[in-house]
């Protein structure tokens, strides 16, 4: 723990929450109890966010291709979602997280959009951890929903396509209120992307391990964040030319 406490921190995790499919099967239990056995390692990381003053983790909770999965698996992730929502947002709200879910919540169910613009807007006012939880979500999709909204300031007059600059397509994105990623990890094994946060990943250090997302625990955790801290971090310049600018602040 105190390797990590020296190390620089990141100012936003990301995090792809995988195997807890694989967990479940390796234990004859059916999909869901992955899922669920899922949650205690997220309370963790908001835990462990919060006490560190860590400003912002996104979960990627469901993926806009993970609706063709099984009708059984999705309908039971819905249900859990919702059942979720209503016994963790207290706490949350206690811990003054501020919550927001992004992605296309239009295919959700009813109910559930009503218990998530419920959560969001108990905690809007809160200054703590930001929280989003990805249901629902695709890079692309984000990225598409973007051009669509400054496509239609172009087409009313009140947006220039010249004036259309990296700032501007960012605050268009479902993360304009946090950071770019500093650091994603993904469990599970899987070394890849997966069509999350596609914008935002743009200069994150990219942490995989082996774990299954249901084993994730404090040590594992302490792990990715000892991996990002010797990290060194050019975003496209060199070594020295870092060196130079540390300098000059010193």
């Amino acid at each position: 723990m105190a390797a990590a406490a020296s190390n620089p921190l990141p100012r936003h995790i990301a995090i792809t929450m995988d195997g807890n499919g694989r967990w479940a099967k390796a234990r004859g239990l059916a999909r869901i109890a992955g899922h669920k056995a899922g949650l205690a390692p997220v309370r963790m990381c908001i835990r462990e966010c919060g006490s560190r003053g860590i400003g912002a983790l996104t979960l990627f909770a469901f993926s806009s291709e993970n609706w063709g999965r099984p009708a059984e698996e999705v309908g039971s992730l819905m249900g859990l979602f919702l059942e979720s929502l209503e016994r963790e947002i207290a706490e949350l709200h206690a811990q003054n997280v501020r919550m927001r879910f992004i992605g296309e919540r239009r295919h959700l169910p009813v109910r559930l959009q009503a218990r998530i613009a419920a959560a969001e807007e108990r905690t809007a006012g809160n200054s703590g951890l930001k929280l989003q939880v990805a249901v629902s979500y695709g890079g692309r999709w984000d990225i598409i929903q973007a051009a669509q909204s400054l496509a239609r300031e172009c087409s009313s007059g009140a947006l220039r396509p010249d004036e259309i600059t990296e700032e501007r397509f960012a605050k268009a994105l479902a993360l304009a209120h946090v950071p770019d990623a500093d650091l994603v990890i993904r469990t599970g094994g899987e070394q890849r992307i997966s069509n999350f946060l596609l914008w935002n990943l743009a200069y994150a250090e990219l942490y995989f391990t082996a774990t299954l997302w249901p084993d994730f625990a404090l040590a594992d955790f302490e792990a990715a964040l000892t991996f990002f801290g010797n990290r060194e971090r050019r975003f496209g310049h060199t070594s020295s030319q870092l060196g130079a600018v540390q300098g000059r602040g010193s």
